[in-house]
């Protein structure tokens, strides 16, 4: 996920879990209150019937944010973006993006919206999700946190705590212009397993030394001491953003997380970009457009 000069992972709750929830997160869930009827029928000792889910499975309208993945990067041509071919709002019918999926391809094209930037780090997530929240959207999906570990070297990864610092911004950004938007968001990819994938593309390799991913990508066969201490750093960071991404995710009742279900998706050199051997191309473009799917429409939320 290269810089930009470079261009380069809901609750079906009972309604007296939710109003715990409600209590403890007010700041970041949009929570509904109860009408005057149900006070009145709990006060009088009668049960109250159990609140609908906040989760709706079929948005009508999505907008996504993040990095140079939901961009589309790589996926048709060298060091560009390709948004028709991202997972969560592209119209490429190779991809079946999450957008057409939810919405058929018309619903698509009238009601989703991508405010995503390659390049982008944690940072200016909150920027996008301001973008995001005009749009009034039913749903937005996050992912982002590459770019954070792909840096020039180890030192220079975002720290967790500004990570976390960042993402609980992000959500309170979107919170407080759009409530009752919901959120899903996407664990960040196993950049040690995409190394490993693609470093026997030896054109891959090549486009890999004008600095894309750097920190895990740099010196792809040294396999001393030092380099293989360096790919694990960044993959232990990425560990520690995903559990960030959880963590924070799970304090909003309309926040789903995949529980890293992207994380843990083994790609093969068929999901790969042609052009990087890095970047999901439109194979797995539409591998992360399936996960998606699988979890915004599940019952309950990943494990």
């Amino acid at each position: 996920m290269p810089d930009r000069a470079v261009r380069h992972r809901s609750r079906t709750a009972l309604a007296a879990l939710a109003a715990l929830s409600c209590l403890g997160t007010a700041a970041l869930a949009g929570c509904d209150s109860g009408s005057d009827s149900t006070t009145k029928g709990a006060a009088a000792g009668h049960p109250s019937p159990a609140a609908a889910p906040l989760w709706d499975r079929s948005p009508k309208s999505i907008a996504a944010v993040g990095d140079s993945i939901t961009r589309g990067f790589d996926a048709c041509s060298v060091l560009a973006d390709c948004p028709e071919a991202s997972w969560s709002t592209g119209s490429d019918t190779k991809v079946n993006s999450l957008a057409v999926r939810l919405l058929g391809a018309s619903g698509a094209a009238d009601r989703s919206w991508n405010h995503a930037e390659t390049g982008a780090r944690i940072a200016q997530l909150p920027e996008q999700m301001a973008l995001a929240a005009k749009e009034d959207p039913d749903l937005v999906t996050v992912m982002i946190g590459a770019n954070d570990a792909c840096r020039d070297s180890v030192r220079v990864m975002t720290p967790v705590a500004d990570f976390r610092a960042s993402f609980e911004a992000s959500m309170r950004q979107l919170r407080s212009a759009a409530p009752k938007t919901q959120v899903y968001v996407s664990s960040v990819p196993d950049l040690k397993r995409l190394w490993s994938t693609g470093r026997g593309n030896q054109l891959g390799k090549q486009i890999w030394k004008l600095g894309i991913c750097k920190s895990m990508l740099a010196d792809a066969d040294d396999m001393s001491a030092s380099a293989v201490a360096r790919r694990s750093a960044v993959q232990e960071r990425v560990v520690e953003y995903n559990g960030v991404l959880g963590e924070v995710c799970a304090k909003d009742v309309r926040c789903r997380y995949d529980g890293g279900a992207v994380f843990d998706y083994r790609f093969t050199g068929k999901q790969l970009s042609q052009w990087d051997w890095f970047h999901p191309g439109r194979n797995g473009q539409a591998r992360l457009a399936e996960i998606a799917y699988r979890n915004v429409t599940a019952a309950r939320p990943p494990a």
